[in-house]
């Protein structure tokens, strides 16, 4: 009796260990592979770095031009009714006459403005040294090294831009692989959008499908919001400097408008070069750029960007900034254009699943 009992007993001690040290090897195993998995998948994108990069880039574009897309197939014109592929063709049309009228019409004057501001820089350096003579302390500044260094610098800005050339002409291809990418994207983008979200767990994949759309919706108000702001500080600085018979001035307008972008330090740099400009005529001229500029800023603060961006992204004049530089640094001018977006995308998820993260049970319970 004793016997049995003591069998009976040690029968379920015995076959515990051999029950659960299944589940920890297939969990081990588990580990294991998905470890390698993870090795190979980053040896993967190492390897086809400018592939996903050409990958990601369309697709952004495809995601922020997709609202436009959407505005014109709502357009009705009695019973029709303009369907994706319709409104694609009806977008690149309008872009393409758009390029086409810049390039015939604004380009040419921004090119001999370019020309003549090159040709006559550096014979111009020389008088604005000796102007700057004049004024008191200018012996302690070290005027004419400074003139120096920056004639060199120009000549050297001049000589990178002429031997890069080539560099740029090797990257048409890849541009015209994104955009090819990138009109795929919009005409099946849904498609492969919800595959994607067909991966994720039914409990996370309506809250992912939430913030998606909410960066979306981010990043598409921000472009066009930004989009604006250049447009009209471009116009109206030509329009002023036209005014004032600043040399250079659809150039430098032009420049006003593109360097916008950057906040703060675009502003500095596009208004060192009129302020040089405009010293090289006359200190009058000088200080009609710089009331210009003043009276702008406070009126943009105060009026035109609260109007436009009151309902757009919140975004942080320096987290631009930074993503900007980060995105320069990593893919050049393509980075630089897909970096505000991307860092919208990048704040939408972080206060969704970092910021706003469900508090767990046990806490709850405490």
């Amino acid at each position: 009796m004793l016997n049995d009992l003591t069998q009976d007993v040690s029968t379920p001690s015995a076959a515990a260990p051999a029950a659960t040290r299944e589940p920890v090897s297939k969990s081990v195993r588990g580990n294991i592979v998905f470890f390698f998995a993870i090795l190979l998948a980053l040896g993967l994108a190492w390897k086809l770095a400018k592939e996903l990069e050409i990958l990601y880039v369309s697709a952004l574009f495809a995601v922020v031009l997709m609202p436009i897309v959407n505005r014109i197939c709502n357009l009705k014109i009695r019973d029709w009714q303009p369907s994706r592929a319709v409104g694609i063709i009806l977008m690149l049309v309008a872009v393409s006459a758009a390029l086409a009228l810049f390039f015939v019409i604004a380009l040419p004057p921004v090119m001999r403005d370019l020309k003549a501001f090159l040709t006559d820089l550096p014979q111009r350096i020389p008088e604005a040294a000796s102007r700057l003579k004049r004024l008191p302390m200018a012996d302690k500044l070290g005027v004419d090294s400074i003139a120096q260094k920056a004639q060199g610098a120009i000549e050297a800005t001049a000589g990178y831009l002429f031997t890069s050339l080539p560099l740029w002409l090797s990257h048409i291809f890849d541009i015209l692989t994104a955009a090819f990418l990138c009109l795929y994207f919009m005409l099946e983008g849904e498609h492969a959008y919800a595959f994607f979200l067909s991966l994720i767990s039914p409990a996370q994949r309506n809250r992912l499908d939430q913030t998606l759309r909410k960066a979306e919706t981010k990043m598409s108000k921000w472009l066009l919001g930004q989009g604006l702001l250049m447009l009209i500080l471009g116009v109206t600085s030509t329009v002023v400097f036209y005014i004032f018979h600043i040399r250079y001035f659809v150039l430098l307008g032009v420049l006003m408008g593109l360097f916008n972008i950057i906040p703060v330090a675009g502003a500095i740099i596009t208004m060192s070069v009129v302020c040089v400009v405009a010293s090289l005529d006359s200190w009058t001229k000088l200080f009609e750029v710089l009331t210009f500029y003043l009276i702008y800023v406070n009126l943009e603060n105060a009026i035109i960007t609260p109007r436009i961006m009151k309902s757009s992204v919140d975004l942080m004049g320096l987290t631009v900034l930074v993503a900007l530089l980060v995105g320069t640094a990593l893919a050049g001018i393509i980075g630089a254009l897909v970096a505000v977006p991307t860092a919208a995308l990048i704040v939408v998820l972080l206060d969704e699943y970092a910021v706003k993260a469900p508090v767990p049970s046990a806490a709850r319970l405490n």
